[in-house]
Formats: structure tokens, C-alpha cells, sequence
């Protein structure tokens, strides 16, 4: 299929550049069936929209402060120091990431980087562009401790190219059930969901279940290939244990559906379903789900509004077919919804 029919206007003034407050009195469009039947709800609307017996699978990684300032050490005595900026993209090792930085033309392989109390990198290898590999002298949770008292939070790049992160996002781009650190982008459906919203569906008996994907750079990386047959996901390391497994598993020879909060909680369970039935998961992913897909895992999926050409507008496309997601897009932006990470959500449900 080309890349052009996933494509769409949106007016630059619904991108959100702050969440709703509070997180879960941020709009919801619901979308039923391949003929697309559209109600306008609010999220915190999700306990009577969905029935006793569902569940909600959301992906519980934590963001990193990954946004960080630097200096490439001087290669000779009295030689230059440079002022870099640096965003983590992938963790490569307990002590290494993959990274982008800028200005790359004055960095190569085996420079010093320094960021700080401390903390101090070595290029290990040298990329196209922006792209290297760092090998930091911490390593683990110690590691993830420096990044976080030096860094800012990752906000995507059409937030940042309109204001600077603040300390707001430290709170906002976080998920309130974030536990294992390891995303440089955060898994923007979950940032809806209130522990009081969680409190009211448990009592409404839809549970929340747990997997773990960490999230990189490329989710906002744009198709470029002119088909998307043609396109390469990016791999993104995913676990799904043998407790939620099961109990997703259950709750599914009860009659229940399994709702994914977020394309990445999605993602995972498809990966961990692609033998054909759910089983538990850990290791790398890069699946890319495109019209066609069998899905084999979930029932519908919460999610936010996504980018033209992107992955992920892709991905929705495929759940509930081109035609229909058009459709749906094309109402959010006439009835003004908020768009992107920061922005309202979407509830698909192809089955109705």
C-alpha cells in the first residue's frame, strides 16, 4: 500500500502542548465496528463503556530523563572543548546507549564525553548522522540515577520545537504506575489513567494488567519508504510475564476482552501471541502491524492520536480498516479534539 493513503491534514493548533487537568477529563472518541460508529466520550467515561470481565493491559516502563546536556572533553591539552546535546534512543547494555547527538560533525569514535557529577561516556562507535554508541562509566540502576538527576524529560520533538521541557513534565510525561525505567519516550496512553480511574474500573471488575516495553526514539520516526511494504520498525526490548499472560489468558476463556492501553502495550502482546496463542514474552521486538494483520491477542485498543505516515496511524488503520479511521480522524479534527502525545485519546473496538 503507499505511504501517501496514511496520510492527513491536521492544523497545527490542535497539537497539545500540555495534558488535560486532571489526566482523565481528556476527551475520548470511541470507534465501533469496521463501519466505524463514533461516540464522544470522555476517558473517564472507560468504567461504564466497558463491561465486568474486560481488561486493560498498559505498558508500565518508566522515562527516563534522557534529554541531556554535554561536553566532548578536549582531544589535546589546551585543544577545544564542545557543547553537545544528547537524547538517549536505546539501551545497548547495563552501560550503554544508543544515542543522538548534535552537533555530530565535531565528535568521533573514542572522544570523551562528560556530563557531569561525575558521569562521563566514551564514544565506542560512530554512526550516520547523529547516531553513536556511548559507554558510560555507571552502569544499571546506578546509571539510571545519574541520567535522571542531569537530564530533562524527552518531550517529543513537535512539543520541544515550541517550548522547552519544564519541571511540569517530570510529572505529565509520566505514567502514575511507571516502574521499570528504560523508555526515552513515554507510552502516551497510559498518561490518561488516574489511580482514582484505576480504583473505579477495578470496582466496575475491568482490572489493570502490566507488560513492559521500552519505548525509543523511532515511535515518532515517519514512514519514509514510498509503500509501507517497504518499511523497517525499529526493535524495542518488550517482556510480558507469566502472571499478566495468564490472567489475560483467563479472563479471555471467560468471555472478556483484552483492551491494550497504547500501540506499545499492543505491540507486545502481539508479540508474545505470534505463535498463536498468548505466551509469556521477553526479548526484542520489531514487529510492524499493518492491514492484513491477524490480530491474535487483544480486542481493541486505547490510544492517542497519532501522527500522518507514522507506524502507528498504520497500526490503528489495520485494527479497523483505513476507510474508518479516516473517517474517525477527520471528525476529531472537526469537533477540535487535542492531538499527539499530550493530546485526548481514541478507544477502538472493531467488534463493536
Amino acid at each position: 500500500m503507499r505511504t501517501e493513503l496514511f496520510d492527513f491534514h491536521l492544523p497545527e493548533e490542535l497539537i497539545a502542548l500540555r495534558p488535560a487537568r486532571p489526566r482523565d477529563s481528556a476527551r475520548l472518541l470511541v470507534v465501533r465496528g469496521r463501519e466505524g460508529a463514533l461516540e464522544d466520550r470522555s476517558v473517564a467515561d472507560l468504567p461504564e463503556i466497558l463491561a465486568a470481565g474486560d481488561v486493560l493491559v498498559a505498558n508500565n516502563s518508566r522515562v527516563l530523563r534522557a534529554a541531556l546536556k554535554a561536553t566532548r572533553a578536549a582531544r589535546e591539552p589546551g585543544g577545544p572543548e564542545v557543547q553537545l546535546h544528547i537524547n538517549l534512543n536505546q539501551r545497548a547494555g547495563a552501560d550503554r546507549w544508543r544515542v543522538f547527538l548534535r552537533p555530530a560533525k565535531r565528535v568521533r569514535a573514542d572522544d570523551l564525553v562528560v556530563f557531569g557529577n561525575g558521569l562521563e561516556a566514551r564514544v565506542l562507535e560512530r554512526g550516520e548522522g547523529g547516531d553513536a554508541l556511548l559507554g558510560f562509566n555507571r552502569s544499571g540502576g546506578d546509571l539510571d540515577a545519574a541520567i535522571d538527576a542531569l537530564g530533562d524529560m524527552p518531550i517529543p520533538p513537535y512539543i520541544a520545537s515550541k517550548r522547552a521541557p519544564d519541571a511540569e513534565d517530570v510529572a505529565d510525561y509520566q505514567t502514575t504506575f511507571a516502574r521499570d525505567a528504560g523508555s526515552v519516550a513515554a507510552p502516551t496512553a497510559g498518561l490518561h489513567i488516574t489511580d482514582d480511574l484505576r480504583q473505579r474500573l477495578a470496582e466496575s471488575g475491568v482490572p489493570m494488567h502490566f507488560v513492559t516495553l521500552h519505548v525509543n526514539a523511532g515511535t515518532f520516526l515517519p514512514i519514509s519508504t514510498a509503500t509501507i511494504d517497504h518499511h523497517r520498525m525499529h526493535s524495542e526490548t518488550a517482556v510480558l510475564d507469566p502472571e499478566t499472560c495468564d490472567a489475560i489468558n483467563a479472563a479471555g476463556a471467560q468471555g472478556g476482552r483484552c483492551i491494550a492501553v497504547g500501540t506499545t502495550a499492543l505491540r507486545t502482546l502481539e508479540s508474545a501471541a505470534r505463535g498463536g496463542a498468548l505466551a509469556p514474552f521477553a526479548g526484542d521486538t520489531d514487529i510492524f502491524i499493518s492491514p492484513g494483520y491477524q490480530f491474535r491477542a487483544i480486542d481493541g485498543l486505547m490510544t492517542n492520536f497519532h501522527l500522518p505516515r507514522s507506524s502507528l496511524f498504520v497500526l490503528v488503520s489495520a485494527l479497523m480498516g483505513l476507510e474508518t479511521m479516516q473517517r474517525a480522524y477527520a471528525h476529531a479534527v472537526e469537533k477540535r479534539y487535542r492531538f499527539y502525545s499530550y493530546g485526548d485519546a481514541c478507544l477502538l473496538l472493531p467488534n463493536g
